[in-house]
């Protein structure tokens, strides 16, 4: 990944003054929640159904229907901001946006306007490039998604797939803290991981759970007033919105460098071409018509019920990264790739309440279950071995009963066909049980170096390299079973002497 981006510089044609200009960007995130049904009646949600087959008179904003609000949309809601560090509000009304559009029956959206549940707080971001950073948050708010219009099937109409409208998000805007497209897209990672960690959303951008649109203008440094705005939508994937603001903020640049103007403008981002393309120009406020929703009661957050949710929360990312290195001693590195997915964290934790060992725990997931999850294209929800069997082989390693070669290449593969069995007992069946007696290696070692009585005076004359000659011939005598750190003391013992 790319380092912070260095503001570019211009040099006046007029005057020589070199100025300056930095990106000022806020982002605005829509999570798809994962309840089991919509945010304002029973009907169901899967992603992929037929087209229409999920919607109801509710949905559909039928005459004499009404909505009902979801508690597990509050709940959910309730868990992220307390997450985020936000202030939960406790008198939480309502309101309906209208405006119209093909995929959105009702004609109007139901959300939130003046009162959010969620205000201020914030979401840490950092990598190896730079230090944490703080992304403060302006609000998190709870609405519903509208339908979908596909326009590429029919040449004629645009078709209407209704099952979306109604489904729970949760838009979450920052304030206009990112400078880089880097900051925007580990921005969008905290974000993934940390719905996941809460388990209110998968976060799958690909399938439409996680939508990003982005404001962005420049303004030279130093200066506090912000430029035009821009905003970008349509942006399908994480690395396309680092791409569409690094290449907005270039053409945002060129544009006052050659003496132009910058409009506030709606732009779509084109990821073949890899530029932004405007759509629509855009006034300085939409009018939206918000009013109060009269069908439905404000909803109370009490503290009893945000206590319940905190006693239930789970261990978050950024704790469990700094209790990594501050207690365990990992490095930021390690932990961070224990922390990308919920499972891994879990697996590892189950490793440690089985005493194994921080280090050699990482060095074993992120090296043999990490390689046999990669050569069969499957991610961590898969992995079954339990950590108690997978930490009594990894105790076989350390006690070096056997060595770490046997046990990933030989002993991994047949417990993870076999996890109801012994790690102990399958290395004494494999013949993979290390030899660790001194007497009975030293044997090996003497008949080793007497098969080459040449090399011997070769290595003691200064040609170090030999060693692995000797120690080859060792393990080649005992049949792989001594224990490599022993007979390597034991050659250097006799060599030496």
């Amino acid at each position: 990944m790319e380092g912070p981006r260095i503001p570019r510089t211009f040099a006046s044609m007029s005057t020589g003054t070199a100025t300056a200009y930095e990106a000022v960007i806020g982002l605005e995130v829509h999570v798809q929640m994962n309840t089991r049904s919509k945010a304002y009646s029973s009907d169901g949600y899967d992603y992929g159904a037929s087209p229409n087959t999920q919607v109801s008179p509710i949905t559909l904003g039928h005459p004499g229907t009404l909505p009902k609000a979801n508690v597990g949309v509050v709940r959910s809601a309730v868990r992220l901001g307390l997450a985020c560090g936000c202030d939960i509000r406790e008198f939480n009304a309502y309101a309906r946006k209208n405006y119209f559009y093909p995929d959105l029956p009702k004609g109007y959206q139901i959300t939130q306007d003046q009162t959010p549940i969620c205000t201020g707080g914030g979401i840490v971001i950092s990598s190896e490039t730079f230090s944490p950073k703080r992304i403060g948050l302006t609000r998190i708010h709870m609405e519903e998604d509208t339908g979908k219009s596909i326009h590429d099937l029919d040449p004629f109409h645009t078709l209407l797939d209704l099952n979306r409208a109604g489904v729970p998000l949760l838009e979450i805007v920052s304030e206009p803290d990112f400078r880089s497209g880097e900051e925007a897209y580990l921005y969008l990672q905290e974000i993934r991981k940390l719905v996941r960690y809460l388990d209110i959303s998968d976060g799958n951008m690909e399938e439409g759970s996680l939508r990003c649109d982005v404001n962005i203008s420049i303004r030279p440094v130093g200066r506090e007033a912000f430029g035009t705005k821009v905003e970008v939508k349509n942006l399908n994937s994480f690395r396309n919105v680092q791409r569409a603001i690094d290449f907005e903020y270039d053409r945002q640049c060129d544009v006052l460098h050659a003496g132009g103007s910058l409009s506030q403008e709606t732009r779509t981002f084109d990821a073949a071409k890899g530029c932004t393309i405007a759509m629509r120009s855009k006034e300085d406020a939409n009018d939206y018509r918000y009013f109060i929703e009269p069908d439905l009661a404000p909803v109370r957050v009490s503290e009893a019920f945000k206590t319940e949710i905190q006693d239930g929360m789970p261990p978050l990312p950024q704790a469990l990264v700094a209790r990594y290195q501050e207690e365990l001693g990992l490095s930021r590195y390690d932990a961070q790739l224990l922390t990308e997915s919920k499972e891994t964290a879990l697996y590892f934790e189950a490793l440690l309440a089985a005493q194994c060992p921080a280090k050699s725990g990482t060095n074993w997931l992120m090296g043999p279950v990490q390689g046999w999850l990669n050569e069969r294209a499957m991610d961590w929800s898969k992995w079954t071995l339990p950590a108690a069997k997978l930490a009594e082989l990894i105790d076989l390693v350390e006690k070096r009963t056997v060595s770490f070669s046997a046990a990933a290449q030989q002993i991994f593969p047949v417990l993870i066909e076999q996890p109801e069995a012994d790690p102990q007992a399958l290395a004494e069946t494999l013949g993979l049980v290390q030899e660790s007696n001194e007497d009975a290696l030293m044997a090996h070692v003497d008949a080793a170096l007497s098969a080459f009585p040449d090399k011997v005076e070769e290595y003691r004359a200064g040609k170090k390299g030999l060693m692995g000659l000797f120690m080859g011939e060792v393990m080649k005598r005992s049949r792989g079973a001594a224990d490599p750190q022993v007979a390597t003391q034991l050659i250097q013992k006799r060599l030496e002497a």
